[in-house]
């Protein structure tokens, strides 16, 4: 198999329109030869796929939700997916809740993991037949780096963009900003005591773990000499910094304003301040699923794009955060969830912010993978 994407499935000079996008992967999937983290070949057939709503248009299925052609049906119709308890695991919400999966033919379970290790387990062996999942994982599963077995992994669709943030303890507030050089006086003085500052992450392959990384090394601090590091699932966070566990995280919402609202924390810095737009996380399958089933994988792509298109529908987030603050899904009040939805900052240190690069599923090319990325702020 070749080691190049599709030119399609890349962005360059002259980007895609999102139905190319998905008539492209959607062709390549057809054929069970789509992108890998191993490889794909290339495809030069398009095939069309559903057409997109119109702004403000519903999204409930059609009368015909559920009834799918004999060519165009899934080879697998009974599908569980996993979640992590966050707020980028939308998409999938969504279109299980909307019937969206049922209109293409897809019966979904959602299943909320305990831990992004446990998420990738479930995967691995089946349990579940695709995930929510953080963009470095599946390379990691597909090498067989940092603990992962050796399990090669695709990722045919991008959930969401931006919607990050490194979360510091309360008792830094007033002293520490978003710039992370007036934080090492404090990481030195702690570790000439012999008590190095603990920071946590998500999952060592995962983009929290860069984030947190990148953040502490601006700021003159060596992520593996001067402080320690923890590993630390999302829904966690919040309760291992309340009983003095950790100095700071890094993060998905709504768990940085749960911190905020808790009383226990503030946002030093968000991602997207960072990297704007940088991609998070990913809609993953097997390899070996996805080759044996490239009209599931379809119906799957097409479910969640309407989903998405419904979610940036910026009038559909107070009902979307209603939705996923459900016990099942985030277990987080949907106040809590729908401030920095909607890009309405509170840093909880006296900072505010109406941010234009909150998270983001479908609008600015969200759902495709970028040759290249467009970072304006770089910190120093």
């Amino acid at each position: 198999m070749s080691n190049q994407f599709p030119s399609a499935m890349l962005a360059s000079n002259d980007p895609l329109s999102r139905r190319k996008f998905l008539a492209a992967s959607s062709s390549a999937v057809g054929a069970g030869l789509f992108a890998t983290l191993n490889g794909c070949a290339e495809s030069t057939t398009a095939r069309p796929v559903a057409v997109e709503p119109k702004p403000g248009e519903a999204i409930t299925p059609a009368p015909t939700a559920g009834v799918v052609s004999a060519s165009e049906a899934p080879e697998v119709s009974d599908l569980k997916f996993g979640i992590i308890a966050l707020t980028d695991c939308s998409p999938i919400v969504i279109a299980h809740e909307k019937g969206l999966f049922k209109k293409y033919g897809i019966n979904s379970t959602v299943s909320k993991g305990a831990s992004w290790a446990a998420i990738r387990d479930a995967l691995s062996n089946g349990d579940i037949q695709a995930t929510h999942m953080l963009i470095g994982m599946p390379i990691a599963s597909t090498m067989g780096l940092l603990g992962s077995p050796k399990k090669p992994m695709v990722v045919p669709w991008l959930l969401n963009r931006n919607g990050q943030a490194i979360t510091l303890k309360a008792e830094f507030k007033g002293k520490v900003g978003s710039d992370p050089n007036a934080l090492k006086p404090f990481v030195d003085e702690a570790k000439a005591k012999g008590t190095p500052m603990t920071f946590a992450m998500t999952f060592p392959p995962g983009t929290h773990a860069m984030w947190m990384r990148y953040y502490l090394a601006s700021g003159g601090i060596h992520p593996d000499r001067d402080v320690a590091l923890a590993t630390v699932p999302p829904p966690q966070m919040v309760a291992n910094m309340k009983v003095d566990k950790m100095d700071g995280f890094c993060v998905g919402e709504p768990w940085n304003a749960r911190a905020i609202a808790d009383g226990i924390g503030f946002t030093s810095i968000t991602t997207q301040e960072i990297w704007p737009d940088h991609p998070e996380k990913v809609c993953a399958f097997t390899a070996e699923f996805a080759e044996k089933n490239p009209k599931t994988v379809k119906a799957v792509l097409k479910a969640l794009h309407e989903a998405s298109v419904w979610l940036d529908n910026m009038d559909n987030r107070p009902e979307q955060a209603d939705i996923v603050s459900a016990a099942t899904y985030i277990n987080c009040p949907k106040e809590i969830i729908l401030g920095r939805l909607q890009g309405k900052y509170d840093m909880g240190d006296g900072r505010t912010m109406q941010d234009k690069n909150y998270m983001i599923f479908h609008d600015r090319n969200c759902n495709y993978p970028q040759l290249k990325c467009n970072r304006s702020r770089i910190l120093k």
